[in-house]
Protein backbone atom coordinates (compact mmCIF):
# COMPACT_ATOMS: atom_id res chain seq x y z
CA UNK A 1 0.00 0.00 0.00
CA UNK A 2 2.77 2.44 0.92
CA UNK A 3 5.43 0.74 -0.74
CA UNK A 4 6.63 3.45 -3.14
CA UNK A 5 7.12 6.26 -0.31
CA UNK A 6 9.94 4.96 2.09
CA UNK A 7 9.65 6.19 5.64
CA UNK A 8 6.20 7.56 5.23
CA UNK A 9 5.18 3.69 5.76
CA UNK A 10 7.35 3.51 8.43
CA UNK A 11 5.86 6.68 10.13
CA UNK A 12 2.14 5.10 9.21
CA UNK A 13 3.33 1.84 11.27
CA UNK A 14 4.58 3.74 14.40
CA UNK A 15 1.21 6.04 14.44
CA UNK A 16 -0.66 2.57 14.45
CA UNK A 17 1.61 1.16 16.95
CA UNK A 18 1.34 4.46 18.78
CA UNK A 19 -2.64 4.16 18.77
CA UNK A 20 -3.00 0.54 19.89
CA UNK A 21 -0.57 1.35 22.86
CA UNK A 22 -2.89 3.85 23.75
CA UNK A 23 -5.94 1.92 23.30
CA UNK A 24 -4.35 -0.50 25.26
CA UNK A 25 -3.17 1.57 28.09
CA UNK A 26 -7.19 3.18 28.42
CA UNK A 27 -8.43 -0.66 28.44
CA UNK A 28 -5.93 -0.96 31.46
CA UNK A 29 -6.81 1.70 33.29
CA UNK A 30 -10.60 0.99 33.22
CA UNK A 31 -9.72 -2.44 34.20
CA UNK A 32 -7.56 -1.26 37.31
CA UNK A 33 -10.77 0.62 38.25
CA UNK A 34 -12.79 -2.45 38.66
CA UNK A 35 -10.19 -4.98 40.10
CA UNK A 36 -10.29 -4.72 43.47
CA UNK A 37 -7.10 -5.68 46.04
CA UNK A 38 -7.29 -6.50 49.66
CA UNK A 39 -4.71 -5.11 51.97
CA UNK A 40 -4.74 -6.75 55.66
CA UNK A 41 -3.16 -6.42 59.18
CA UNK A 42 -3.13 -8.31 62.56
CA UNK A 43 -3.51 -11.47 60.71
CA UNK A 44 -6.43 -10.53 59.51
CA UNK A 45 -8.40 -8.57 61.59
CA UNK A 46 -8.28 -5.35 59.71
CA UNK A 47 -8.78 -5.96 56.30
CA UNK A 48 -8.96 -2.86 53.63
CA UNK A 49 -10.50 -2.53 49.94
CA UNK A 50 -9.18 -0.69 47.14
CA UNK A 51 -9.59 -0.20 43.07
CA UNK A 52 -6.40 -1.32 41.75
CA UNK A 53 -5.68 2.33 41.30
CA UNK A 54 -5.55 3.14 44.90
CA UNK A 55 -8.54 4.41 45.39
CA UNK A 56 -10.15 3.03 49.41
CA UNK A 57 -13.32 1.29 49.14
CA UNK A 58 -13.87 -0.49 52.05
CA UNK A 59 -12.77 -1.97 55.86
CA UNK A 60 -13.74 -4.95 57.38
CA UNK A 61 -12.25 -4.65 61.10
CA UNK A 62 -13.17 -7.42 63.60
CA UNK A 63 -15.03 -5.88 66.81
CA UNK A 64 -12.42 -7.64 69.20
CA UNK A 65 -9.36 -5.09 68.20
CA UNK A 66 -11.51 -2.35 69.70
CA UNK A 67 -10.43 -1.92 73.59
CA UNK A 68 -10.40 0.95 74.64
CA UNK A 69 -6.75 1.00 75.96
CA UNK A 70 -6.18 -0.71 72.68
CA UNK A 71 -6.59 2.60 70.83
CA UNK A 72 -3.75 3.00 69.30
CA UNK A 73 -3.04 -0.63 68.40
CA UNK A 74 -6.32 -0.64 66.18
CA UNK A 75 -5.24 2.61 65.00
CA UNK A 76 -1.83 0.84 64.01
CA UNK A 77 -3.42 -2.16 62.45
CA UNK A 78 -6.11 0.20 60.51
CA UNK A 79 -3.73 2.29 59.27
CA UNK A 80 -1.11 -1.14 58.42
CA UNK A 81 -3.96 -2.57 56.30
CA UNK A 82 -4.74 0.26 54.22
CA UNK A 83 -1.05 0.95 53.43
CA UNK A 84 -0.97 -2.93 52.84
CA UNK A 85 -4.11 -2.62 50.01
CA UNK A 86 -2.06 0.64 48.20
CA UNK A 87 0.90 -1.23 48.04
CA UNK A 88 -0.97 -4.34 46.34
CA UNK A 89 -2.62 -1.48 44.23
CA UNK A 90 0.40 -0.12 43.14
CA UNK A 91 2.51 -3.46 42.19
CA UNK A 92 -1.18 -4.56 40.48
CA UNK A 93 -1.07 -1.69 38.07
CA UNK A 94 2.90 -1.88 37.34
CA UNK A 95 2.29 -5.88 36.71
CA UNK A 96 -0.74 -4.24 34.20
CA UNK A 97 1.53 -1.66 32.24
CA UNK A 98 4.44 -4.09 32.22
CA UNK A 99 2.38 -6.62 30.19
CA UNK A 100 1.52 -3.71 27.67
CA UNK A 101 5.73 -2.65 27.36
CA UNK A 102 6.29 -5.94 26.68
CA UNK A 103 3.29 -6.43 24.06
CA UNK A 104 4.13 -3.85 22.12
CA UNK A 105 8.12 -4.81 22.37
CA UNK A 106 9.58 -2.09 24.28
CA UNK A 107 12.06 -2.51 27.40
CA UNK A 108 10.17 -3.84 30.14
CA UNK A 109 11.14 -0.63 32.48
CA UNK A 110 10.10 1.90 30.42
CA UNK A 111 7.55 4.42 32.07
CA UNK A 112 4.50 4.38 30.52
CA UNK A 113 2.46 6.91 29.64
CA UNK A 114 4.85 8.85 29.31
Amino acid sequence: MLKGLGQLGDMAKMMKSAQDMQAKVVQMQEDLNNTVVIGESGAGLVKARATAKGELTGLDIDPSIFVPSEKEVAEDLILAAIKDAQAKAKEREQSEMQKITQELGLPADMKLPF
